[in-house]
């Protein structure tokens, strides 16, 4: 099984950096980049419901589930 992480298309479609979205949901720039890099092993839903308020978008959009990974 393999959870798939497409925070970076979302930030691309928003046009908003890294940086950015890291002051807007109160976490660090190396954290974020590990989410963003699909290195993470877990999130909290706090941290989650924050990304999808400032790039104004559902968990679905930034998680994906792939058979096989």
């Amino acid at each position: 099984m393999a959870i798939i992480v497409n925070l970076d298309v979302m930030m691309a479609k928003r046009k908003m950096s890294l940086n950015e979205l890291s002051e807007k949901v109160d976490i660090t720039p190396a954290n974020l980049s590990i989410l963003k890099t699909g290195k993470a092993k877990a999130i909290r839903f706090s941290t989650l419901e924050a990304i999808c308020k400032e790039l104004e978008c559902q968990p679905g959009d930034i998680l994906e589930f792939k058979e096989g990974g």
